[in-house]
Protein backbone atom coordinates (compact mmCIF):
# COMPACT_ATOMS: atom_id res chain seq x y z
CA UNK A 1 0.00 0.00 0.00
CA UNK A 2 0.96 3.09 -0.71
CA UNK A 3 2.43 5.35 2.12
CA UNK A 4 -0.13 8.28 3.22
CA UNK A 5 0.37 11.25 5.29
CA UNK A 6 -1.96 13.74 6.47
CA UNK A 7 -2.33 17.40 6.92
CA UNK A 8 -5.48 19.17 8.77
CA UNK A 9 -6.63 15.44 8.48
CA UNK A 10 -6.25 15.32 4.72
CA UNK A 11 -4.62 12.73 3.31
CA UNK A 12 -2.06 13.26 0.80
CA UNK A 13 -0.69 10.46 -1.55
CA UNK A 14 3.51 10.55 -2.03
CA UNK A 15 4.65 6.95 -2.55
CA UNK A 16 4.05 5.25 -5.41
CA UNK A 17 1.48 1.85 -4.42
CA UNK A 18 3.13 -1.04 -3.51
CA UNK A 19 6.34 1.21 -1.93
CA UNK A 20 7.51 -0.06 1.14
CA UNK A 21 8.91 2.02 3.45
CA UNK A 22 10.94 1.43 6.49
CA UNK A 23 11.81 3.62 9.37
CA UNK A 24 14.08 4.16 12.60
CA UNK A 25 15.35 1.79 14.81
CA UNK A 26 13.04 -1.02 12.68
CA UNK A 27 15.23 -0.14 9.47
CA UNK A 28 18.64 0.15 11.46
CA UNK A 29 18.47 -3.04 12.52
CA UNK A 30 16.96 -5.19 9.70
CA UNK A 31 20.19 -3.21 8.03
CA UNK A 32 22.84 -4.10 10.51
CA UNK A 33 21.53 -7.96 10.91
CA UNK A 34 21.70 -8.18 7.24
CA UNK A 35 25.17 -7.35 7.10
CA UNK A 36 26.15 -9.45 10.20
CA UNK A 37 24.74 -12.35 8.60
CA UNK A 38 27.05 -11.63 5.58
CA UNK A 39 29.84 -11.49 8.02
CA UNK A 40 28.99 -14.90 10.15
CA UNK A 41 28.49 -16.70 6.62
CA UNK A 42 32.78 -16.31 6.31
CA UNK A 43 33.71 -16.50 9.61
CA UNK A 44 34.23 -20.14 9.66
CA UNK A 45 36.66 -19.47 6.94
CA UNK A 46 38.93 -17.26 8.67
CA UNK A 47 42.61 -18.79 9.21
CA UNK A 48 44.92 -21.58 8.43
CA UNK A 49 42.11 -23.66 10.52
CA UNK A 50 39.23 -21.93 8.91
CA UNK A 51 36.76 -24.03 6.76
CA UNK A 52 35.37 -23.68 3.39
CA UNK A 53 32.30 -23.48 1.63
CA UNK A 54 30.53 -25.73 -1.13
CA UNK A 55 28.51 -22.89 -3.54
CA UNK A 56 26.28 -24.42 -6.05
CA UNK A 57 24.74 -21.74 -8.40
CA UNK A 58 21.90 -22.09 -10.57
CA UNK A 59 23.34 -23.98 -13.23
CA UNK A 60 24.27 -26.64 -10.98
CA UNK A 61 28.00 -25.66 -11.22
CA UNK A 62 29.83 -26.18 -7.95
CA UNK A 63 32.55 -23.94 -6.87
CA UNK A 64 34.62 -25.05 -3.27
CA UNK A 65 36.51 -22.24 -1.92
CA UNK A 66 37.30 -20.58 1.49
CA UNK A 67 38.10 -17.17 -0.35
CA UNK A 68 36.21 -14.31 1.25
CA UNK A 69 35.74 -12.65 -2.46
CA UNK A 70 35.18 -15.41 -4.29
CA UNK A 71 31.94 -16.98 -1.91
CA UNK A 72 30.64 -12.94 -2.00
CA UNK A 73 30.99 -13.05 -5.72
CA UNK A 74 29.23 -16.30 -5.89
CA UNK A 75 26.09 -15.98 -3.61
CA UNK A 76 23.30 -13.98 -5.18
CA UNK A 77 22.60 -11.39 -2.14
CA UNK A 78 19.46 -9.68 -1.94
CA UNK A 79 19.57 -7.47 0.56
CA UNK A 80 21.01 -3.81 -0.20
CA UNK A 81 22.90 -3.87 3.25
CA UNK A 82 24.31 -7.02 2.65
CA UNK A 83 25.26 -6.03 -0.66
CA UNK A 84 27.38 -3.32 0.50
CA UNK A 85 29.21 -6.12 2.56
CA UNK A 86 29.94 -7.87 -1.17
CA UNK A 87 31.47 -4.45 -2.01
CA UNK A 88 33.63 -4.32 0.66
CA UNK A 89 35.15 -7.70 -0.17
CA UNK A 90 35.37 -6.39 -4.16
CA UNK A 91 37.16 -3.75 -2.76
CA UNK A 92 39.60 -5.32 -0.79
CA UNK A 93 40.10 -7.79 -3.47
CA UNK A 94 40.75 -5.18 -6.18
CA UNK A 95 42.57 -2.98 -3.85
CA UNK A 96 45.24 -4.93 -2.54
CA UNK A 97 44.02 -8.85 -3.24
CA UNK A 98 44.14 -10.50 0.22
CA UNK A 99 42.57 -9.81 3.17
CA UNK A 100 38.97 -9.97 2.06
CA UNK A 101 37.57 -12.23 5.00
CA UNK A 102 39.30 -9.83 7.50
CA UNK A 103 37.81 -7.05 5.91
CA UNK A 104 33.84 -8.70 6.53
CA UNK A 105 34.18 -9.86 9.48
CA UNK A 106 35.54 -6.76 11.07
CA UNK A 107 32.68 -4.80 9.56
CA UNK A 108 29.85 -7.30 10.83
CA UNK A 109 31.81 -7.54 14.60
CA UNK A 110 31.80 -3.26 14.32
CA UNK A 111 27.94 -3.27 13.42
CA UNK A 112 27.16 -5.42 16.11
CA UNK A 113 29.20 -3.45 18.91
CA UNK A 114 27.05 0.19 17.52
CA UNK A 115 23.90 -2.03 17.53
CA UNK A 116 24.77 -2.05 21.93
CA UNK A 117 25.56 1.63 21.52
CA UNK A 118 22.60 2.20 19.63
CA UNK A 119 20.92 0.24 22.68
CA UNK A 120 22.57 2.76 25.12
CA UNK A 121 20.77 5.63 22.91
CA UNK A 122 24.07 6.95 21.56
CA UNK A 123 23.54 8.64 18.07
CA UNK A 124 24.63 7.14 15.14
CA UNK A 125 26.43 10.24 13.89
CA UNK A 126 28.70 10.36 17.64
CA UNK A 127 29.22 6.30 17.01
CA UNK A 128 30.26 7.04 13.29
CA UNK A 129 32.83 10.26 14.31
CA UNK A 130 34.21 7.70 16.93
CA UNK A 131 35.02 5.23 14.69
CA UNK A 132 36.51 7.43 11.97
CA UNK A 133 38.66 8.90 15.13
CA UNK A 134 40.00 4.98 16.01
CA UNK A 135 40.85 4.55 12.15
CA UNK A 136 43.28 7.13 12.25
CA UNK A 137 44.67 6.18 15.37
CA UNK A 138 44.50 2.41 14.06
CA UNK A 139 46.53 3.73 11.36
CA UNK A 140 49.08 5.46 12.76
CA UNK A 141 49.58 3.08 15.12
CA UNK A 142 50.13 0.30 12.07
CA UNK A 143 52.73 2.31 11.02
CA UNK A 144 55.10 3.10 13.52
CA UNK A 145 54.58 -0.87 14.30
CA UNK A 146 54.98 -1.94 10.57
CA UNK A 147 58.49 -3.01 9.61
CA UNK A 148 60.76 -2.35 6.75
CA UNK A 149 62.27 -4.71 4.74
CA UNK A 150 64.88 -5.76 2.30
CA UNK A 151 63.03 -6.32 -1.38
CA UNK A 152 66.18 -8.74 -1.67
CA UNK A 153 65.68 -10.72 0.65
CA UNK A 154 63.05 -13.80 -0.99
CA UNK A 155 63.10 -15.30 2.18
CA UNK A 156 60.86 -13.05 3.95
CA UNK A 157 59.10 -12.54 0.37
CA UNK A 158 58.32 -16.12 0.68
CA UNK A 159 56.87 -16.49 4.05
CA UNK A 160 54.35 -13.38 3.45
CA UNK A 161 53.40 -15.31 0.20
CA UNK A 162 53.01 -18.34 2.37
CA UNK A 163 51.38 -16.80 4.96
CA UNK A 164 48.66 -15.84 2.07
CA UNK A 165 48.54 -19.19 1.21
CA UNK A 166 48.20 -21.21 4.24
CA UNK A 167 43.95 -21.19 4.55
CA UNK A 168 44.00 -22.30 0.80
CA UNK A 169 43.95 -26.03 -0.01
CA UNK A 170 47.42 -26.38 -1.77
CA UNK A 171 48.55 -28.12 1.09
CA UNK A 172 51.78 -29.46 0.16
CA UNK A 173 52.58 -27.27 -3.01
CA UNK A 174 52.01 -23.73 -1.10
CA UNK A 175 56.39 -23.43 -1.08
CA UNK A 176 56.19 -24.71 -4.80
CA UNK A 177 53.52 -21.67 -5.46
CA UNK A 178 55.15 -19.40 -3.29
CA UNK A 179 58.10 -19.53 -5.39
CA UNK A 180 56.78 -18.67 -8.72
CA UNK A 181 54.78 -16.02 -7.24
CA UNK A 182 58.12 -14.35 -6.37
CA UNK A 183 60.07 -15.01 -9.77
CA UNK A 184 56.89 -14.02 -11.68
CA UNK A 185 56.23 -10.63 -9.61
CA UNK A 186 59.64 -9.80 -9.42
CA UNK A 187 59.71 -9.67 -13.51
CA UNK A 188 57.14 -7.02 -14.37
CA UNK A 189 58.37 -4.69 -11.28
CA UNK A 190 59.15 -0.96 -13.52
CA UNK A 191 59.62 2.49 -12.32
CA UNK A 192 57.02 5.00 -13.06
CA UNK A 193 57.50 8.21 -11.71
CA UNK A 194 60.22 7.32 -9.07
CA UNK A 195 58.14 4.49 -7.60
CA UNK A 196 58.12 1.03 -7.89
CA UNK A 197 54.88 -0.29 -9.24
CA UNK A 198 53.89 -3.95 -9.91
CA UNK A 199 51.14 -4.59 -11.47
CA UNK A 200 49.97 -8.26 -11.61
CA UNK A 201 47.31 -7.47 -14.74
CA UNK A 202 50.42 -8.05 -16.72
CA UNK A 203 50.79 -11.70 -15.27
CA UNK A 204 48.82 -14.12 -16.97
CA UNK A 205 47.19 -17.26 -15.44
CA UNK A 206 46.47 -20.12 -17.50
CA UNK A 207 44.09 -22.84 -15.94
CA UNK A 208 44.28 -26.73 -17.21
CA UNK A 209 43.52 -30.06 -15.34
CA UNK A 210 45.61 -32.49 -15.70
CA UNK A 211 49.08 -33.66 -13.98
CA UNK A 212 49.44 -32.27 -10.72
CA UNK A 213 49.77 -29.03 -8.70
CA UNK A 214 53.52 -29.68 -8.46
CA UNK A 215 53.66 -29.26 -12.24
CA UNK A 216 52.37 -25.77 -12.31
CA UNK A 217 55.29 -23.61 -14.22
CA UNK A 218 56.02 -19.81 -14.57
CA UNK A 219 56.42 -19.20 -18.33
CA UNK A 220 59.64 -16.38 -19.25
CA UNK A 221 56.83 -15.54 -22.11
CA UNK A 222 53.10 -15.82 -23.22
CA UNK A 223 50.92 -18.56 -23.40
CA UNK A 224 48.42 -18.19 -26.30
CA UNK A 225 45.13 -19.97 -26.17
CA UNK A 226 45.23 -20.84 -29.85
CA UNK A 227 46.46 -23.63 -32.33
CA UNK A 228 48.72 -23.27 -35.48
CA UNK A 229 45.97 -22.08 -38.04
CA UNK A 230 47.18 -23.85 -41.12
CA UNK A 231 48.40 -27.95 -40.67
CA UNK A 232 51.59 -27.52 -43.10
CA UNK A 233 53.17 -24.30 -40.95
CA UNK A 234 56.00 -24.89 -38.52
CA UNK A 235 54.92 -25.84 -34.93
CA UNK A 236 58.59 -24.87 -33.31
CA UNK A 237 60.67 -21.68 -34.06
CA UNK A 238 63.68 -21.12 -32.35
CA UNK A 239 65.08 -17.30 -32.52
CA UNK A 240 61.76 -16.08 -33.28
CA UNK A 241 61.04 -12.56 -35.01
CA UNK A 242 57.27 -11.67 -34.25
CA UNK A 243 55.15 -9.35 -35.94
CA UNK A 244 52.06 -8.65 -33.94
CA UNK A 245 49.21 -7.68 -36.31
CA UNK A 246 45.70 -5.72 -35.70
CA UNK A 247 44.79 -6.22 -39.05
CA UNK A 248 43.17 -8.73 -41.28
CA UNK A 249 45.05 -10.92 -43.47
CA UNK A 250 41.94 -10.94 -45.85
CA UNK A 251 40.54 -8.65 -48.36
CA UNK A 252 38.33 -6.70 -47.37
CA UNK A 253 34.62 -5.78 -48.16
CA UNK A 254 34.09 -2.42 -49.14
CA UNK A 255 32.14 -0.19 -46.77
CA UNK A 256 29.63 1.06 -49.67
CA UNK A 257 27.30 -1.11 -51.63
CA UNK A 258 29.10 -2.41 -54.98
CA UNK A 259 28.02 -4.19 -57.53
CA UNK A 260 30.86 -5.91 -60.26
CA UNK A 261 29.15 -7.93 -62.88
CA UNK A 262 31.20 -10.12 -64.81
CA UNK A 263 30.10 -11.51 -68.15
CA UNK A 264 32.91 -13.63 -69.17
CA UNK A 265 34.82 -16.10 -67.21
CA UNK A 266 38.13 -14.85 -67.91
CA UNK A 267 37.17 -11.34 -66.06
CA UNK A 268 36.16 -13.99 -62.98
CA UNK A 269 39.17 -15.78 -63.90
CA UNK A 270 41.13 -12.05 -63.78
CA UNK A 271 39.00 -10.86 -60.18
CA UNK A 272 40.45 -14.31 -58.16
CA UNK A 273 43.90 -14.01 -59.59
CA UNK A 274 43.31 -10.03 -57.98
CA UNK A 275 42.20 -11.39 -54.81
CA UNK A 276 44.76 -14.00 -54.20
CA UNK A 277 47.82 -11.82 -55.71
CA UNK A 278 46.33 -9.01 -53.03
CA UNK A 279 46.53 -12.32 -50.19
CA UNK A 280 49.97 -12.98 -51.59
CA UNK A 281 51.43 -8.98 -51.83
CA UNK A 282 50.62 -9.00 -47.49
CA UNK A 283 52.37 -12.34 -47.42
CA UNK A 284 55.52 -10.86 -48.92
CA UNK A 285 55.35 -7.99 -46.86
CA UNK A 286 55.64 -9.71 -43.67
CA UNK A 287 58.43 -12.05 -45.18
CA UNK A 288 61.04 -8.85 -46.43
CA UNK A 289 60.71 -7.39 -42.89
CA UNK A 290 61.56 -11.04 -41.58
CA UNK A 291 58.86 -12.23 -39.74
CA UNK A 292 58.62 -16.21 -38.50
CA UNK A 293 56.03 -16.01 -36.80
CA UNK A 294 52.83 -13.81 -36.59
CA UNK A 295 50.20 -13.26 -34.29
CA UNK A 296 46.98 -11.72 -35.73
CA UNK A 297 44.21 -10.46 -33.89
CA UNK A 298 41.72 -10.22 -36.91
CA UNK A 299 41.21 -12.78 -39.53
CA UNK A 300 43.20 -14.60 -41.30
CA UNK A 301 42.03 -16.04 -45.16
CA UNK A 302 42.66 -19.41 -46.48
CA UNK A 303 44.93 -18.30 -49.33
CA UNK A 304 46.77 -16.22 -47.29
CA UNK A 305 47.39 -19.54 -44.33
CA UNK A 306 48.66 -20.92 -47.67
CA UNK A 307 51.28 -18.78 -48.32
CA UNK A 308 51.81 -17.95 -44.93
CA UNK A 309 52.91 -21.46 -44.67
CA UNK A 310 54.73 -22.11 -47.62
CA UNK A 311 57.05 -19.16 -46.01
CA UNK A 312 57.25 -21.57 -43.47
CA UNK A 313 55.64 -18.69 -41.14
CA UNK A 314 54.06 -19.73 -38.15
CA UNK A 315 50.51 -17.93 -37.86
CA UNK A 316 48.07 -17.70 -34.84
CA UNK A 317 44.71 -15.81 -35.77
CA UNK A 318 41.79 -14.34 -33.69
CA UNK A 319 44.22 -13.35 -30.26
CA UNK A 320 42.18 -11.56 -27.73
CA UNK A 321 43.17 -7.78 -27.28
CA UNK A 322 44.47 -8.58 -23.46
CA UNK A 323 46.57 -11.41 -25.05
CA UNK A 324 48.20 -9.04 -27.59
CA UNK A 325 49.34 -6.13 -25.25
CA UNK A 326 50.73 -9.13 -23.06
CA UNK A 327 53.17 -10.15 -26.00
CA UNK A 328 53.90 -7.10 -27.20
CA UNK A 329 55.54 -6.43 -23.38
CA UNK A 330 56.40 -9.96 -22.96
CA UNK A 331 58.50 -9.94 -26.95
CA UNK A 332 59.30 -5.96 -27.07
CA UNK A 333 57.26 -5.77 -30.10
CA UNK A 334 54.72 -3.20 -31.17
CA UNK A 335 51.06 -3.87 -32.16
CA UNK A 336 51.40 -2.68 -35.78
CA UNK A 337 47.45 -1.60 -36.89
CA UNK A 338 48.30 -1.22 -40.46
CA UNK A 339 50.60 -3.77 -42.74
CA UNK A 340 52.39 -1.00 -44.61
CA UNK A 341 53.85 0.38 -41.90
CA UNK A 342 55.34 -2.69 -40.39
CA UNK A 343 59.17 -2.34 -40.17
CA UNK A 344 61.53 -4.70 -38.96
CA UNK A 345 61.99 -2.75 -35.55
CA UNK A 346 58.12 -3.13 -35.11
CA UNK A 347 58.81 -6.93 -34.46
CA UNK A 348 59.14 -9.04 -31.30
CA UNK A 349 61.75 -11.34 -30.33
CA UNK A 350 61.14 -14.81 -28.58
CA UNK A 351 63.51 -17.81 -28.19
CA UNK A 352 61.32 -20.12 -28.62
CA UNK A 353 57.77 -20.36 -30.18
CA UNK A 354 56.40 -23.57 -29.67
CA UNK A 355 52.62 -25.07 -30.07
CA UNK A 356 52.45 -27.46 -27.29
CA UNK A 357 49.23 -30.00 -26.14
CA UNK A 358 48.27 -29.04 -22.76
CA UNK A 359 45.01 -31.95 -21.89
CA UNK A 360 42.88 -32.05 -24.62
CA UNK A 361 44.07 -28.60 -26.04
CA UNK A 362 46.86 -27.34 -28.17
CA UNK A 363 48.28 -23.72 -27.18
CA UNK A 364 50.99 -21.98 -28.64
CA UNK A 365 53.68 -21.44 -26.08
CA UNK A 366 55.81 -17.85 -26.71
CA UNK A 367 58.95 -18.35 -23.84
CA UNK A 368 62.65 -17.44 -23.52
CA UNK A 369 61.85 -13.78 -24.08
CA UNK A 370 65.41 -11.60 -22.60
CA UNK A 371 63.70 -9.22 -20.26
CA UNK A 372 59.72 -10.11 -20.37
CA UNK A 373 57.43 -7.13 -18.81
CA UNK A 374 54.92 -9.69 -18.62
CA UNK A 375 54.99 -13.35 -18.22
CA UNK A 376 52.47 -16.40 -17.90
CA UNK A 377 52.16 -19.52 -15.15
CA UNK A 378 50.29 -22.55 -16.42
CA UNK A 379 48.69 -24.14 -13.30
CA UNK A 380 47.89 -27.61 -13.48
CA UNK A 381 45.74 -29.83 -10.90
CA UNK A 382 44.18 -32.94 -10.89
CA UNK A 383 41.35 -31.87 -10.40
CA UNK A 384 38.98 -28.99 -11.77
CA UNK A 385 37.68 -27.84 -8.46
CA UNK A 386 41.65 -27.93 -7.50
CA UNK A 387 43.08 -25.83 -10.01
CA UNK A 388 40.20 -22.71 -9.64
CA UNK A 389 41.44 -23.26 -5.75
CA UNK A 390 45.20 -23.19 -6.99
CA UNK A 391 44.02 -20.28 -9.12
CA UNK A 392 42.51 -18.06 -6.35
CA UNK A 393 46.12 -19.36 -3.73
CA UNK A 394 47.97 -18.29 -6.81
CA UNK A 395 46.22 -14.44 -6.95
CA UNK A 396 46.56 -14.26 -3.54
CA UNK A 397 50.20 -14.70 -3.23
CA UNK A 398 51.18 -12.75 -6.67
CA UNK A 399 48.84 -9.77 -4.81
CA UNK A 400 50.76 -9.81 -1.28
CA UNK A 401 54.30 -9.94 -3.12
CA UNK A 402 53.03 -7.55 -5.69
CA UNK A 403 51.90 -5.08 -2.42
CA UNK A 404 54.96 -5.54 -0.25
CA UNK A 405 57.16 -4.46 -3.82
CA UNK A 406 54.95 -1.12 -3.83
CA UNK A 407 55.40 -0.47 -0.57
CA UNK A 408 57.82 -2.42 1.68
CA UNK A 409 56.25 -2.75 4.96
CA UNK A 410 55.42 -5.35 7.10
CA UNK A 411 52.84 -6.84 10.24
CA UNK A 412 52.78 -9.83 11.67
CA UNK A 413 49.91 -12.04 11.08
CA UNK A 414 48.07 -14.64 13.60
CA UNK A 415 46.14 -11.80 15.27
CA UNK A 416 49.48 -10.17 16.56
CA UNK A 417 48.88 -7.27 15.17
CA UNK A 418 44.63 -6.42 15.71
CA UNK A 419 45.66 -7.31 19.62
CA UNK A 420 48.48 -4.30 19.60
CA UNK A 421 46.00 -1.69 18.06
CA UNK A 422 42.90 -3.19 20.30
CA UNK A 423 45.55 -2.13 23.41
CA UNK A 424 46.74 0.72 21.31
CA UNK A 425 43.11 1.90 20.87
CA UNK A 426 41.87 1.89 24.49
CA UNK A 427 44.61 4.15 25.80
CA UNK A 428 43.58 6.57 23.27
CA UNK A 429 39.96 6.26 24.01
CA UNK A 430 40.73 7.33 27.49
CA UNK A 431 42.32 10.89 26.17
CA UNK A 432 39.32 11.48 24.12
CA UNK A 433 36.13 11.37 26.69
CA UNK A 434 32.89 11.61 26.20
CA UNK A 435 30.60 9.61 24.14
CA UNK A 436 32.87 9.16 21.62
CA UNK A 437 35.22 7.16 23.85
CA UNK A 438 32.71 4.48 23.88
CA UNK A 439 33.05 4.18 20.06
CA UNK A 440 36.48 3.94 20.19
CA UNK A 441 36.68 1.53 23.05
CA UNK A 442 33.73 -0.82 21.10
CA UNK A 443 36.26 -0.52 17.90
CA UNK A 444 39.00 -1.70 19.85
CA UNK A 445 36.78 -4.50 21.00
CA UNK A 446 35.39 -5.28 17.33
CA UNK A 447 39.37 -5.72 16.03
CA UNK A 448 40.02 -8.16 18.29
CA UNK A 449 37.00 -10.58 16.66
CA UNK A 450 40.46 -11.54 14.23
CA UNK A 451 42.29 -12.95 16.96
CA UNK A 452 39.25 -14.57 18.66
CA UNK A 453 38.05 -15.89 15.31
CA UNK A 454 41.17 -17.44 14.63
CA UNK A 455 41.21 -19.38 18.53
CA UNK A 456 37.10 -20.20 17.44
CA UNK A 457 38.75 -21.74 13.75
CA UNK A 458 41.19 -23.65 15.48
CA UNK A 459 39.06 -25.61 18.08
CA UNK A 460 40.71 -23.37 21.21
CA UNK A 461 38.90 -21.86 24.10
CA UNK A 462 38.77 -18.18 22.79
CA UNK A 463 38.42 -16.64 26.43
CA UNK A 464 41.54 -18.21 27.42
CA UNK A 465 43.67 -17.76 24.17
CA UNK A 466 42.75 -13.61 24.46
CA UNK A 467 43.31 -13.25 28.00
CA UNK A 468 46.90 -14.47 27.04
CA UNK A 469 47.45 -12.57 24.27
CA UNK A 470 46.58 -9.61 26.04
CA UNK A 471 48.77 -10.13 28.45
CA UNK A 472 51.55 -10.81 26.07
CA UNK A 473 51.04 -7.59 24.44
CA UNK A 474 51.33 -5.73 28.08
CA UNK A 475 54.94 -6.70 28.16
CA UNK A 476 57.40 -4.35 26.14
CA UNK A 477 58.56 -6.69 23.90
CA UNK A 478 55.08 -8.49 22.96
CA UNK A 479 54.15 -6.17 20.01
CA UNK A 480 54.66 -9.15 17.54
CA UNK A 481 53.27 -11.88 19.95
CA UNK A 482 50.25 -13.93 18.26
CA UNK A 483 47.94 -17.09 18.23
CA UNK A 484 49.76 -19.82 16.71
CA UNK A 485 46.58 -21.84 15.65
CA UNK A 486 48.70 -25.72 15.25
CA UNK A 487 49.72 -26.04 18.91
CA UNK A 488 47.48 -23.14 20.61
CA UNK A 489 50.17 -21.79 22.23
CA UNK A 490 50.61 -17.72 21.81
CA UNK A 491 54.42 -16.98 19.96
CA UNK A 492 56.85 -14.20 18.22
CA UNK A 493 54.50 -14.30 15.14
CA UNK A 494 57.71 -12.67 13.18
CA UNK A 495 59.89 -15.16 14.65
CA UNK A 496 57.46 -17.85 13.42
CA UNK A 497 57.39 -16.30 9.76
CA UNK A 498 53.70 -15.49 10.13
CA UNK A 499 53.80 -12.02 8.10
CA UNK A 500 51.55 -10.19 6.15
CA UNK A 501 51.93 -6.10 4.02
CA UNK A 502 50.98 -3.63 5.90
CA UNK A 503 48.65 -2.40 3.24
CA UNK A 504 46.52 -5.28 3.57
CA UNK A 505 45.44 -4.58 6.96
CA UNK A 506 45.02 -1.14 6.16
CA UNK A 507 42.97 -1.39 3.45
CA UNK A 508 40.78 -3.97 5.72
CA UNK A 509 40.58 -1.61 8.51
CA UNK A 510 39.32 1.19 6.23
CA UNK A 511 36.95 -0.55 4.29
CA UNK A 512 35.36 -2.11 7.21
CA UNK A 513 34.73 1.09 8.83
CA UNK A 514 33.49 3.02 6.17
CA UNK A 515 30.95 0.00 4.87
CA UNK A 516 29.71 -0.05 8.76
CA UNK A 517 29.73 3.65 9.66
CA UNK A 518 27.13 3.97 6.18
CA UNK A 519 24.81 1.28 7.43
CA UNK A 520 24.35 3.00 10.97
CA UNK A 521 23.46 6.32 9.17
CA UNK A 522 20.95 5.30 7.80
CA UNK A 523 17.63 5.58 9.41
CA UNK A 524 15.07 4.94 6.02
CA UNK A 525 14.50 2.57 3.94
CA UNK A 526 12.14 3.39 0.79
CA UNK A 527 11.74 0.59 -1.72
CA UNK A 528 9.76 0.75 -4.62
CA UNK A 529 7.83 -1.47 -6.23
CA UNK A 530 9.07 -4.19 -8.73
CA UNK A 531 7.63 -3.85 -12.30
CA UNK A 532 4.16 -5.50 -13.35
CA UNK A 533 5.53 -7.71 -15.72
CA UNK A 534 7.74 -9.53 -12.86
CA UNK A 535 4.62 -9.70 -10.78
CA UNK A 536 3.08 -11.48 -12.84
CA UNK A 537 5.53 -13.71 -13.87
CA UNK A 538 5.72 -14.23 -9.84
CA UNK A 539 2.48 -15.07 -10.44
CA UNK A 540 2.36 -17.40 -13.34
CA UNK A 541 5.09 -19.68 -11.68
CA UNK A 542 3.31 -19.59 -8.39
CA UNK A 543 6.72 -17.77 -6.74
CA UNK A 544 6.02 -15.25 -3.87
CA UNK A 545 8.07 -12.15 -3.38
CA UNK A 546 10.15 -12.09 -0.20
CA UNK A 547 10.23 -9.22 1.93
CA UNK A 548 13.89 -8.23 2.99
Amino acid sequence: MAYLTTSGGQPILILKEGTSRRRGREAQRNNIMAARIIAEVLRSTLGPRGMDKMLIDSLGDITITNDGATILDEIEVEHPAAKMMVEVAKTQDDMVGDGTTTAVVLAGELLKRAEELLDQNIHPTVIVSGYRKAVQKAIEILNKIGVEIDLEDRETLKKIALTSMSSKAVGAAKEHLAEIAIDAVKQIVEERGGKRVADIDNIQIIKKEGKSIFDTQLVNGIIIDKEVVHPGMPKRISEAKIALLNCPLEVEKTEFNAEIRIRDPAQMKAFLDQETRMLKEMVDKIKAVGANVVFCQKGIDDMAQHFLAKEGILAARRVKQSDMEKLARATGGRIVTDLDDLKSEDLGTAGLVEERKVGDDKMIFVEKCKNPRSVAILIRAGLERMVDEAERAMHDALSVVSDVIENNKIVAGGGAIEAEIAKHLRDYATTVGGREQLAIEAFAESIEIIPKTLAENAGLEPIDIMVELRAAHEKTDGQFMGIDVYNGKIVNMYEKGVIEPLTVKEQAIKSAAEAASMILRIDDVIAASKPKEEEKGAEKYGGEEEEY
